[in-house]
């Protein structure tokens, strides 16, 4: 979407007779409220936290598991997109109601069936392992080290453990650092996802590659992508059937310009078997973050996260409901509408049972929204519902 003057913000479409009907759950990815919204674009309700919800997940309770902003000092880490302080579960209040903490968590986590975690996080590599990481440049502020990419298990208590270290298991000949991008970390983790059969999908900006990983042994037991088929994705997970659907950025795509697209794969063919692009390819873009969901009427909800669209797609590509973040707050790339993931709940989502999902209480802040009033940091700290503070 290009970046236009007069910007539109909140819905600006709606298919009654397409789009799946039920509620989208959004945050900014620099801000410090989790909203959800009405397929009218209308907010029914939000969390805070003061620490901001940068990535956010609703667990099975309803509740919300939250990756807060960066903390103020990761020796560096802080300043590397997807960095988070802090992994905290809110109730629907938003009170706190567990929390652990660790500069060096990014991204993506997991919540398993024991109540334990899985989290991506940084590492120090050892020295001699940086000097076998090919591809990529050296910067001025690159650090000394190189960062590597670890999964970590962090049990109810708040104990943790490195269960998995990326230098251990992949191959340096396979992922290669994409040459237009520095060489203070290797792989850059940005999605996990629990297969069912217990598996780990994880995905490699940096090498442009998706990995399924045996948790017992660590190896990789499949792989797929490569500068020619991805470039930079985001947000690879497992579909019901088996197949793997993620976000293609396309930020340094080769022989062609830059353009985003979701796809769909076999990956016991390795076969693209649904592809969503826009009728104008370049039309459709984020060089970062994003994701794309497949919702229960077989349509797929899309991120495109680097201008805080989020938007419905039939099978056949037809768009059906889209809709505008009116945030822009500071980032490190100046004011941002960026947002990391959105993710789409049916109307009947037991989770949301019981719960009072009518735009009444928020009132002023859904008329600001429709009168296309931009949000700013200033609003992002402030109560939204109606008579709060």
């Amino acid at each position: 979407m290009a970046w236009i003057t007069r910007r539109p913000i909140g819905l600006t479409l709606h298919d009654d007779a397409r789009a799946l009907d039920g509620y989208v759950l959004v945050a900014s990815a620099r801000g410090h409220h989790a909203l959800l919204i009405d397929l009218r674009g209308q907010v029914v309700h939000d969390w805070f936290h003061p620490e901001g919800i940068q990535h956010l997940r609703m667990l099975d309770t309803g509740n919300l598991l939250v990756h807060t902003l960066p903390p103020d000092d990761a020796d560096g880490a802080e300043h590397i997109g997807g960095n988070a302080g802090a992994l905290v579960e809110l109730d629907w209040e938003s009170n706190v109601v567990w929390e652990y903490r660790d500069r060096f968590l990014h991204h993506d986590y997991q919540r398993l069936a024991d109540g334990s975690h899985l989290a991506i996080a940084w590492s120090r590599m050892p020295a001699g392992v940086k000097k076998q990481v090919r591809g990529g440049h050296d910067h001025a502020d690159d650090p000394e080290w190189m960062w590597g990419d670890v999964i970590k298990r962090i049990m109810p208590d708040g104990t943790a453990t490195e269960v998995w270290r990326s230098w251990e298991h992949l191959s340096f000949e396979d992922h290669v650092i994409c040459p237009l991008e520095s060489r203070r970390e290797w792989t850059h983790t940005n999605s996990l996802e629990v297969m069912p059969d217990g598996r780990w999908l994880l995905s490699f900006r940096l090498t442009s590659t998706i990995v399924i990983v045996n948790p017992e042994t660590g190896a990789v037991e499949w792989s797929w992508g490569g500068p020619e088929l991805v470039s930079h994705q985001h947000h690879a997970q497992c579909l019901e059937d088996g197949h793997i659907l993620l976000f293609d950025n396309g930020a340094h795509r080769r022989r062609a310009p830059s353009f985003s697209q979701v796809v769909e794969l076999d990956p016991n063919t390795n076969e693209v078997v649904w592809r969503y692009l826009a009728p104008t390819i370049v039309a459709f873009f984020s060089f970062m973050v994003s994701g794309a969901v497949r919702l229960p009427n077989g349509n797929t909800f899309i991120t495109e996260g680097a201008s805080g669209r989020l938007f419905e797609v039939t099978p056949s590509g037809r768009t059906v409901w889209e809709w505008i973040t009116p945030w822009i707050v500071p980032s490190s790339f100046g004011p941002t509408p960026i947002t990391f993931r959105a993710y789409k709940l049916g109307a009947d989502d037991p989770r949301l049972i019981g719960h009072d999902l009518s735009p009444k209480r928020f009132s002023r802040v859904n008329d600001l929204i429709a009168a296309g009033t931009v949000l700013g940091a200033a609003d992002d700290l402030a109560p939204l519902a109606d008579g709060v503070g």
